[in-house]
């Protein structure tokens, strides 16, 4: 089964002080891509930062909940973190080995911490990995803008060692060719 993870697309991410880039078309790549999940009876797993320790992303305050953009379904399943690695002491890798996951399909934010620990984490544990190159988003950075760190991430990903399971860099459009192919 492909499972799609939507990684912290929480009101307080996408703050308009710190714009997220390409927000609005993240949230549309996102909101189609996992309606044809859904459609083809694949999972929909959104992870939720709980950034307690911090101060930041508290449950139940308004930065912490999920954006009200995204379409989130009651058959959607919604997994608290606590750490960038979506892994990290949580239920993720085990609800995974349930739903005999065979290709996670991530998405979200931020690009280069939440989503790239997440896309670390699941090779080391031999999920194979696509990762939608245009349904991620971040802020800059003091030295880059948003766009560069998101560019410099899809170019890692596509670079990295192999490990037992692969990993693969797509655009939305691309993806969805391939997908409804399969079937």
């Amino acid at each position: 089964m492909k499972v799609l993870l939507i990684i912290d697309m929480q009101n307080a991410a996408f703050n308009p002080e710190y714009p997220a880039y390409d927000a609005d078309g993240v949230i549309e790549r996102i909101n189609k891509l996992s309606g044809l999940f859904r459609q083809k009876k694949h999972k929909v797993i959104f992870i939720q930062h709980d950034g307690s320790e911090e101060g930041f992303l508290i449950p139940d305050t308004r930065g912490w909940e999920l954006l009200s953009s995204l379409d989130v379904k009651p058959d959607d399943l919604i997994i608290p973190k606590t750490a960038n690695d979506s892994f990290y002491k949580t239920d993720l890798k085990k609800i995974l080995e349930e739903l005999n996951a065979d290709e996670l399909v991530i998405t979200g934010s931020a690009t280069d911490l939440c989503v790239d620990s997440t896309v670390k984490s699941a090779l080391t544990k031999d999920f194979n990995v696509t990762v939608i190159s245009d349904a991620h988003t971040t802020e800059g950075t003091p030295d880059l803008t948003s766009k560069q760190v998101i560019d410099h991430y899809n170019w890692l990903w596509k670079n990295m060692s192999k490990t037992k399971s692969k990993i693969k860099v797509i655009d939305l459009e691309n993806y969805l060719i391939e997908l409804n192919n399969a079937y």
